[in-house]
């Protein structure tokens, strides 16, 4: 401003319509998909509380190591975003794809090297956190189903990268709230039911969801290649 090379003045700030328009296209079902994904954790931290202290406990502990474990799914979210994005915008659809997909390889494999872990390992990782024999032992229940939601989340994580990079964010929107809906929620409450004494089933009710959520994300992908849009 002091050289003269842009001029400012209050005419200039104004609201660009088209501008709002995509902004707001993009941002507002990502918004309601986040506040949609904290009320379902919170509903499922609800149904555990109802059913005692030593399940509240090991619930508690399963949600942080999984929180976690989820730095890697959902980084590499953010990084799918952000390269197909610049792609997309250079014309370059073949280079966002391939961002997708080499992203998604290296995120799953980590996702699968967490689940196979665990399932050696969860006890004395449990054990950490509380000298509760029983909490560890249902903890570890819980750990053993629901860490496998660490490979599958990797795969529909980097779709929704994808989709926000390609503008259709909605298609994020749509395949979380469907998982949260038809299974991650109610299938945490069910086993809660008719599996009491074990947290094991209420785990797998997270990676259930997930493939659900994968199964959207694929369709959608093949739906928008066919039709060249992405």
């Amino acid at each position: 401003m002091t050289k003269k090379l842009i001029q400012l003045s209050l005419s200039s700030l104004k609201f660009e319509k088209e501008i709002v328009t995509s902004i707001l296209k993009i941002g507002i079902p990502v918004s309601l998909q986040d506040g949609f994904i904290q009320v379902a954790f919170l509903i499922i931290t609800i149904i555990a509380n109802s059913r005692g202290v030593e399940i509240s406990a090991a619930v508690g502990i399963v949600e942080k190591i999984i929180s976690f474990l989820f730095l890697v799914p959902s980084t590499m979210m953010q990084t799918v975003s952000t390269i197909s994005s610049q792609a997309i915008g250079a014309g370059k659809k073949a280079l966002a794809r391939k961002t997708l997909f080499t992203s998604m390889a290296i995120s799953t494999s980590i996702g699968l090297i967490f689940a196979i872990s665990f399932q050696f390992i969860s006890e004395p990782v449990i054990a950490l956190f509380t000298h509760d024999a029983k909490v560890v032992q249902l903890a570890t229940g819980y750990m053993h189903s629901y860490v496998f939601d660490c490979a599958i989340a990797s795969m529909h994580f980097c779709f929704s990268g994808f989709f926000v990079a390609s503008g259709y964010s909605i298609v994020s929107f749509i395949h979380n709230v469907a998982s949260i809906i038809t299974l991650r929620v109610p299938g945490a409450y069910l086993a809660s039911i008719y599996y009491p004494k074990t947290l094991f089933p209420m785990g797998l009710a997270a990676p259930a969801g997930g493939v659900l959520q994968l199964a959207i994300c694929i369709g959608f992908y093949r739906y928008l290649r066919k039709k060249d849009k992405i």
